[in-house]
């Protein structure tokens, strides 16, 4: 395919503001080279890394020549928060959050000046806390190097781009030397038998059939990336046994019950392995047959007692029912004080109930008269509070055989709507529940925040069914919108909702076929951009001088897309949330840094504060001033020329179905897949484990993957640390055990090696001790409540409390025993014949244990501001991690959860340690 050229007509301007010149002069592109800074020094960091992670303090920004301002100062942000708590002005406990946790506040009219003046400040300036640069420590280098960190990512990342360049053009030559050598080509991404049926096609001798009746393609040599099919495993003598075979074979066994492995292997062998299939998921048409139960409503509600009222100006009142309901909403979550000490969630919620009171009457005391509730302040929602927190109190202390009995219950009703019949095949579906009503929360700093979401009924939803199924039927007086046949669909219910207006879908759940065949498209999409990469880097690069001003902001927002993940970002409505992306930066969310640093400050996907500061290419950095250059302020689009749709239909000139999003998956698993082909993974599984995460924290910091660091992750770290300090005080304990069997020992090994660690004080220990002392008797508690649910369901009698009283004793005796030891120094030897050389042995496994624990600790420190789910889960190719857990022998389970395992079940068995993203 040809490159494409540089003919891409004018977008439609963007914004009423400032709007850029159709062309650039090349006196103004002269003007811009002489006032540019001088060259930079060795040791400086190279374009196209980030340099810090999140909000900074004390910064420099840009002057009049890098904004193209003529005084230099800059307007009032008044979208973005002014890091205030909304409780209290003054309050200082907010001081410690990031920035994107906090909320929105008015300035207050009776500010000080020196506030007032802070208020025209760009928000990076605020005070904020300052977070570290990235050490050597969080790629896994060593830190002792003499080459900056900086210039070792950069040059990382150049040798990553290099290779990435070398293989499209090996790809698209049909030479690449780790792959096989392919057959000649009719055309770049056609194979020679494309018009061929499928069932006429040359067959290899000795293919097995498989499973779901696909065979065995001699070479795809010939096909394109997008629909190759990875390699499968290789079948047992057993399974490859055809199916027919096995039923004769039972005949003349009719007497032998089916074993274990019989029921196993024709389990494997029932198996629908889609991504073995090449002609599924070419066509539009998802589906031939489909049926299912259509979805669970939430529960009616259920009016409060008559003793719990909402109080207004300290008097109770009576709601009508549809009020006191939204009361409810509201005063049910007042321990959520992230929401309700928010203003804007406040004053949302306020109005929404008016509207709701306007309609209903209002309210009325006791004593029968009518009281209008007119304002929030004199709402007392504290008694509807205690009312909900008493419930959820209630329901935590039932005992677990009640709790179990609940929740079979909840099961056994719901068990009909958790599967649907998909082309005759079961499969789970996700999200079958509608939504309760309730408060909308959003993310970030959402504008609609605290309205009220209405309840959704069945005259809303449109049902996506089979023409031949019986469709399900609604709740008793009520009708479905709509009954659908929509073969295109992958959805088997929608309805709107009323906050944003957005369309809900009932999807098929994260491990279904349908739902693996998306990821399995997705990440094949970004296989193929392989083919493209060096020719779309090659032509944005050419573009970034070109003289046509809607060609150069286009090679400007590819590059930064690239090269920094940034969103393509989406136009919205003016009731939306002010989010932005690169094509819709504005000229505040941009500040530029002589001689070529970036900083990008702007509320991204879902309201989350994105801040980067990054080195970018000198011709880069110029176009940003020019785009930013007057009369251009703060409002005005910096990509006026450019929109998201306009972008994409771009880039889809390279590669059918290439937008924007794929740059962040391609660059992540190529990455990746650099990193695995040279990675020598060596040590226990802990190591192993680290060593995946090293690679997969290179790549979040090359793709900027990164995130504010975890509110709780202090406490997490803490409880780990106190782990490992109970581990080393096991093992003093013990050491004092071999004392007690052999005094002499201490003279051959020395009393340094006996004493308590120095960290370990006296206060610790007494705390440590009735931790495990309570520890334990939660274990017996538990082990009784266990037993009695045992023997309950066997019909036997119960154990009476005298029997947890007596088991109790084992905890009591641990007690004394600990009080013994404080007073007099010593410790018993424990355990059926107690030696010194058992102790010895137990010491060694503690010390394993306590190692692989300070990785484990390490890692999770290193890892605090750099989002390893994001990557791994989203934009890591999971085949990958499938790769390296079978190169290395470690256990998928140490990467992916048991819900990642369901969803990634296609790349768990579709690749074996040889395959290459």
């Amino acid at each position: 395919m040809s490159s494409p050229g540089n003919t891409t007509p004018l977008a439609t301007d963007k914004t009423n503001g400032a709007v850029s010149q159709p062309t650039i002069s090349k006196s103004v592109d002269r003007a811009m080279d002489k006032s540019a800074s001088p060259p930079r020094q060795n040791g400086d960091v190279e374009p196209g890394i980030s340099l810090r992670m999140g909000p900074v303090e004390d910064m420099d920004t840009d002057g009049a020549a890098a904004n193209g301002l003529a005084n230099g100062k800059r307007k009032s942000r008044g979208s973005l928060p002014n890091g205030k708590s909304y409780k209290e002005a003054s309050s200082s406990e907010e001081d410690d959050k990031p920035l994107s946790k906090r909320r929105k506040t008015s300035i207050d009219k009776g500010a000080s000046a020196s506030d007032s003046e802070l208020s025209d400040v760009p928000l990076a300036r605020k005070t904020a806390r300052k977070p570290p640069k990235a050490k050597p420590a969080d790629i896994g280098m060593s830190s002792d190097s003499d080459v900056p960190l900086g210039a070792k990512l950069a040059g990382e990342k150049k040798k990553i781009e290099k290779a990435a360049e070398q293989e499209a053009k090996a790809i698209r030559a049909g030479s690449q030397k780790t792959a096989p050598k392919r057959k000649p080509k009719k055309a770049e991404s056609e194979s020679e038998d494309d018009d061929v049926p499928l069932a006429k096609k040359k067959k290899p001798a000795a293919a097995a059939k498989k499973a779901n009746g696909v065979k065995k393609e001699e070479s795809d040599d010939d096909v394109p990336l997008s629909k190759k099919a990875p390699p499968a495993k290789k079948n047992t003598a057993k399974s490859a046994t055809p199916a027919p075979a096995k039923k004769l074979a039972s005949r003349g066994k009719a007497t032998k019950k089916e074993t274990e492995e019989d029921l196993e292997a024709e389990a494997e062998e029932d198996e629908y392995r889609w991504w073995e299939d090449p002609t599924k998921g070419d066509g539009t048409k998802k589906w031939n047959t489909l049926e299912h139960n259509g979805v669970v409503f939430p529960p009616e509600y259920e009016p409060l007692p008559s003793n719990v009222k909402l109080l207004y100006d300290g008097v109770p009142v009576n709601l009508h029912k549809d009020a006191e309901e939204i009361a409810t909403f509201y005063g049910s979550m007042l321990n959520s004080t992230h929401n309700v000490e928010n203003p804007t969630f406040n004053k949302n919620f306020f109005t929404d109930f008016k509207e709701v009171l306007n309609k209903t009457g209002h309210a009325t005391g006791l004593d029968g008269k009518k009281i209008k509730i007119e304002k929030f302040e004199k709402c007392d929602f504290k008694p509807i509070f205690n009312y909900y927190d008493a419930q959820r109190e209630a329901k935590k202390a039932l005992p677990a055989a009640e709790k179990k009995a609940l929740k079979a219950a909840k099961d056994e009703v719901e068990a009909p709507y958790m599967f649907c019949m998909w082309d005759g095949r079961k499969q789970k579906v996700g999200n079958f529940r509608v939504e309760p009503p309730g408060l909308f929360r959003g993310r970030g700093e959402h504008p609609k925040t605290g309205k009220v979401k209405k309840r959704v009924t069945p005259e809303q939803i449109t049902i996506n069914i089979g023409e031949k199924a019986q469709v399900p039927a609604p709740p008793p007086g009520h009708k479905w919108k709509e009954i659908k046949h929509d073969h295109e669909g992958t959805w088997l219910a929608m309805w709107q909702e009323n906050i944003n207006g957005a369309y809900k879908y009932v999807m098929l759940a994260a491990n279904s076929d349908v739902k693996g065949q998306s990821d399995f498209k997705k990440f094949e999409k970004a296989r193929e951009l392989k083919k493209h990469i060096d020719r779309i880097r090659k032509d944005y690069r050419r573009d970034l001088k070109s003289e046509v001003m809607a060609d150069r902001q286009r090679a400007t927002a590819v590059y930064l897309i690239d090269q920094f993940a940034l969103r393509a970002g989406n136009e919205k409505g003016e009731d939306e949330a002010d989010t932005v992306g690169c094509c819709s930066l504005k000229f505040e969310n941009v500040t530029l840094k002589p001689p070529n640093k970036v900083i990008f400050d702007f509320l991204g996907k879902d309201s989350i504060r994105f801040y980067d500061e990054v080195e970018v290419d000198p011709q880069v950095f110029k176009n940003l001033k020019i785009f930013k250059k007057a009369p251009k302020k703060d409002g005005d689009e910096i990509f006026d020329r450019l929109t998201t749709s306009g972008l994409n239909k771009y880039l889809s000139t390279y590669m059918q179905g290439l937008t924007a999003k794929v740059f962040r998956t391609y660059n992540a698993s190529y990455t990746m897949s650099k990193l695995l082909r040279d990675m020598k993974a060596e040590g226990n599984i802990a190591d192993k484990v680290k060593r995946y995460n090293d690679a997969n924290r290179e790549v979040a910091i090359l793709c900027n993957h990164k995130r504010t660091v975890a509110a709780g992750h202090a406490g997490q770290v803490e409880k780990m640390q106190d782990k490992i300090n109970g581990l080393r005080y096991q093992q003093w304990r013990i050491k004092q055990m071999m004392l007690d069997i052999d005094s002499k020992i201490k003279k051959k090994k020395g009393a340094e090696y006996f004493e308590l660690p120095e960290d370990l004080s006296k206060e610790w220990v007494e705390e440590h001790q009735k931790a495990l002392v309570a520890e334990q008797r939660e274990k017996i508690k538990k082990k009784f409540e266990k037993d009695n649910e045992k023997r309950a369901a066997d019909g036997e009698k119960e154990m009476k409390p005298k029997e947890l009283d007596e088991r109790m004793e084992v905890a009591d005796e641990m007690e004394r025993k600990f009080k013994k030891e404080n007073k007099t120094g010593k410790v018993e030897a424990e355990g059926k014949g107690p030696t010194v050389e058992k102790f010895e042995g137990q010491l060694d496994k503690l010390q394993q244990r306590i190692e692989t624990m300070k990785i484990q600790l390490e890692d999770k420190e290193e890892n605090k501001e750099v989002a390893l789910g994001t990557s791994k889960i989203n934009y890591i190719d999971p085949r990958l991690t499938v790769v390296f857990s079978k190169k290395f022998n470690a256990p998928i389970e140490k990467f992916f959860s048991k819900t990642l395992r369901e969803k990634f079940d296609w790349a768990i068995k579709s690749v074996d340690e040889t395959w290459e993203f």
